[in-house]
């Protein structure tokens, strides 16, 4: 017998240790079955066995590359971008022979979404569709690292299970929903991970440095986007969702260390009542794979409790309003590669494990229901065009003559819903109690999308529950701060249903002459502060009418631009050229001007027109500060008005040079961190002329900082409150929180901060219980809650009142600047486009406000 050389012996040795340790590794989370040895595992591919190191987003990336091109049954499909170049991928799954004819069995299942169509299908012989999602946090890591895994069971997988699932699925898989938040979030772990590792909480790996790596670029909470769809990860997604129009999505989360595993279905009274029952009876049979499948492996769990199906704008409720089952899945978080909680010490690789188990089981439900399912989904669209009919409401109408690029936007978010929009014909009709309308829009309830449709207008202020995970209410119209109206006649709806709106809707006519004396720029559209961000930044001399006047027949608003053609830094014909590019880039046209001398009104010389500075604006971000209310603010700057924004961190606040700015912006947040040295140097470059927008706890600390003249409003706690057993505390306390709920503000439309809008009463987001009195100063109280200012959602009886009346806005003048103070946040979610131009109005005009019209002294409390 022949003896094979020793180094060739040890090199065989050592090959069959490693293929013996990676088998072990792999039957950690996966079945122990045969897999094709020419598809590569992730250890082959990445160099290290998943959960020894959390994977970044461009290593998932090659490998998903890599596994689908060595798999018949794969495909790779790019569906966007994200705002730092990212690529958005999801790979479609199915066996060989479903590939061979995918397009025909894409187009017969979204089929099932169509009523006319629908009664022909036999879902006995269709494919079920499953989208399985992972990690729209970036820092819920366990979910991207086991999309891998799962990747490499479907594409290498062996069996008869494999293959029956193959043979009777379309998987979708999306392997990392948040690549700009996972790429932060892996670098913070991998860059502080011991070689020793440590399960110490204290550690700095399981303690991120801000913003943290939940967020996207913008730091944005992606898993409430799916309604809105307002970001690019969204948008991509949720065209992929509607063309393929699953029957199970699955959204792979991670919460708290000291939790174990949860999923849904969840508390059964927090359900949103336009969810059909069938749809929470089908999550819970798709409940009990997960059961067996965690109780295989000895994992802990639970579901009924804790998470709800209301807002449809998260990942695991927005397919309950499509005909689809919404999954949510919650893993206890290692928050890095080990850590001690009550439960004992959390490995990162359990918890990949439990969210393998947890997609598998999901894929042997769908085969397990396949033909519940699909007859749901069926029936689901069928019954919408039956509630219809029966339905009170025959569909709505919306549309504002003074602002077409708000109605716009809800109609495109509307038509990536599928929604049917159709054109208003009855132009100049009024809505609701609002004046005539000439661009308006129709939408029909009879329609497939009717769940949907009643979910984006439903107003709604009684629950079964006084408890919400998120926001209570998001009236969409209310959100875009459009006049509505439901409308109950039907012969009234068929008169005002023109033609179907199909394809982005075209801007209007942006044509204008070139002026030899001045150009006018209406403040109403939604983008004129990009257009005067764009005449700023060129170095335009631009000033703002601060009372009505009219020229060559027509009015013109406060908040009107002017924009002289002598004395600018370029010639007329550059003037012309610039003004046309930036109409073109804004969609807001220009109005020619021959003449200065107003018939009415100031004419356009006149001191009632103030001459605008450029902002040059910090936004101040960091510990202490909201990620994201900062981020909205930077969104809405940067990307909706190209405002150049500087972000100063608080811990280096007291090096900064504020003279370089003249507007600074503080979100919700405590500002601890400044210091007294920190106020003081605020307060000196305030009284020199400064701007300072502050919202929420930021006014609290302005004015207890000697900078905000406002007096915060206390709750008062426990008054008149009768005795309770101990184990109500928590959901009553939960009940007095208010997470998001729809409030009225009555406004001055002739207040600088109000510049752009003509109603009297406007739609505010609310969140939170912060507040402040109404200024003693009769001028500096613009916006204030209206005596019974509750639209839409859940807002106790007790904050109720304490709200009516109240302060939505005050401004405080100190020295020659002026501190804008806001009780809520105009820029939720990127959606609320209703209150956005107050925001710009603080930054662009606040420099016009006058100090006898603002807060200068700090009232006192009641009594004192």
């Amino acid at each position: 017998m022949s003896r094979l050389p020793l180094t060739l012996l040890l090199g065989l040795v050592c090959w069959m240790s490693m293929a013996q340790a990676q088998k072990q590794a792999l039957t950690y989370y996966l079945p122990d079955i045969e897999y094709d040895s020419d598809i590569p595992t992730p250890e082959q591919v990445l160099g290290y066995q998943i959960g020894e190191w959390h994977i970044t987003h461009d290593q998932l990336l090659f490998y998903m590359r890599t596994v689908a091109a060595a798999s018949p049954r794969m495909q790779l499909v790019e569906h966007g971008r994200t705002y730092e170049g990212r690529p958005l991928i999801h790979l479609i799954v199915s066996s060989p022979a479903n590939h061979s004819q995918l397009e025909e069995i894409r187009e017969q299942h979204v089929q099932l979404s169509d009523p006319a169509s629908a009664s022909n299908l036999n879902t006995g012989e269709m494919p079920v569709v499953i989208y399985q999602g992972f990690s729209i946090h970036g820092n819920e890591a366990s979910g991207v690292n086991a999309s891998a895994l799962v990747a490499y069971y479907l594409a290498a997988g062996k069996s008869a299970e494999v293959n029956t699932l193959l043979d009777n699925a379309v998987i979708i898989l999306d392997p990392c929903f948040n690549p700009d938040g996972v790429q932060r979030f892996s670098t913070w772990v991998n860059m502080h991970k011991n070689d020793n590792l440590t399960s110490d909480p204290q550690d700095r790996e399981y303690s991120e440095s801000w913003p943290r790596g939940r967020t996207n670029h913008y730091w944005f909470d992606l898993n409430r986007d799916w309604l809105p769809v307002q970001l690019p990860e969204s948008q991509g997604r949720i065209e992929v969702f509607h063309r393929w129009k699953p029957n199970i999505l699955t959204d792979h989360h991670e919460m708290g260390s000291s939790s174990t595993f949860f999923f849904m279905p969840g508390e059964p009274t927090r359900v949103n009542p336009i969810t059909p029952q069938k749809n929470q009876d089908l999550t819970a049979k798709i409940g009990t794979y997960h059961q067996a499948a965690l109780d295989q492996i000895g994992s802990l769990y639970y579901s009924g409790e804790g998470y709800d199906d209301f807002y449809y704008g998260k990942g695991s409720t927005y397919p309950d309003a499509n005909g689809c089952i919404g999954i949510l899945f919650e893993q206890a978080s290692s928050r890095g590669h080990l850590q001690k909680t009550q439960n004992g010490v959390l490995s990162f690789p359990f918890t990949i494990r439990n969210q393998v188990a947890t997609a598998l089981s999901t894929q042997k439900a769908g085969v397990g229901l396949r033909t519940d399912l699909l007859d749901f989904q069926r029936e689901f669209y069928q019954e919408g065009l039956k509630k219809a009919a029966r339905d009170r409401v025959k569909g709505f109408v919306f549309g504002d003559s003074h602002d077409a690029t708000r109605t716009r936007a809800l109609v495109k978010i509307m038509q990536q819903h599928q929604i049917q929009v159709y054109r208003n014909k009855d132009t100049g009709a009024k809505i609701g109690d609002a004046e005539s309308v000439e661009e308006a829009y129709v939408v029909p309830l009879d329609q497939p999308q009717y769940h949907l449709i009643k979910g984006m207008f439903d107003v709604r202020t009684s629950f079964e529950d006084s408890l919400f995970y998120d926001i209570s209410a998001w009236t969409l119209p209310l959100a875009f701060n459009l006049p509505y109206e439901a409308i109950t006649d039907k012969g009234r709806l068929n008169a005002m249903q023109g033609e179907l709106v199909q394809g982005a809707l075209p801007s209007d006519n942006l044509n204008f002459s070139k002026a030899s004396y001045a150009y006018l720029l209406s403040w109403d559209d939604y983008q004129a502060p990009q257009a005067l961000s764009h005449l700023l930044s060129a170095g335009l001399i631009v000033r703002v009418t601060t009372k009505p006047f009219q020229l060559g027949g027509k009015s013109y608003d406060v908040g009107t631009l002017v924009i002289p053609v002598q004395q600018e830094v370029m010639n007329a014909d550059e003037l012309y050229t610039k003004l046309q590019s930036i109409s073109e880039e804004t969609k807001v046209p220009f109005v020619t001007a021959s003449t200065g001398l107003s018939p009415i009104g100031p004419d356009l010389g006149s001191r009632d027109m103030g001459v605008l500075e450029a902002p040059k604006v910090l936004l101040l971000v960091g510990d202490g500060v909201s990620s994201y209310e900062a981020g909205e603010a930077w969104h809405l700057l940067d990307q909706r008005y190209d405002i150049a924004v500087t972000k100063g961190s608080t811990t280096v606040f007291n090096r900064l040079d504020l003279s370089r700015y003249n507007v600074i912006i503080m979100v919700d947040g405590s500002y601890s961190s400044l210091g007294k040295s920190g106020a003081g140097k605020l307060k000196s470059w305030v009284s020199q002329g400064g701007t300072l927008v502050a919202s929420k706890r930021a006014v609290s600390w302005a004015a207890s900082n000697g900078l905000a003249n406002v007096l915060v409003k206390k709750r008062e706690e426990g008054k008149d409150r009768p005795q309770r057993p101990y184990g109500k505390l928590a959901r009553d306390n939960g009940g007095r929180v208010v997470g998001g709920a729809i409030v009225e503000a009555e406004v001055d439309l002739s207040h600088p901060l109000l510049y752009g809008y003509h109603r009297e009463k406007m739609p505010v987001f609310r969140r939170g219980t912060f507040l402040f009195e109404a200024a003693k100063n009769p001028y500096a109280t613009p916006i204030r809650y209206t005596e019974n200012p509750l639209l839409s959602g859940y807002v106790h009886k007790d904050e109720q009142k304490r709200l009516s009346k109240a302060a939505a806005a005050v401004v405080s003048a100190t020295g020659r600047g002026k501190v804008i103070c806001l009780s809520d946040n105009p820029n939720f979610r990127a959606f609320w486009y209703g209150t956005n131009k107050i925001f710009a109005n603080a930054i662009f005009f606040g420099q016009i406000i006058s100090s006898s019209g603002s807060e200068t002294q700090a009232p006192k409390p009641a009594g004192k």
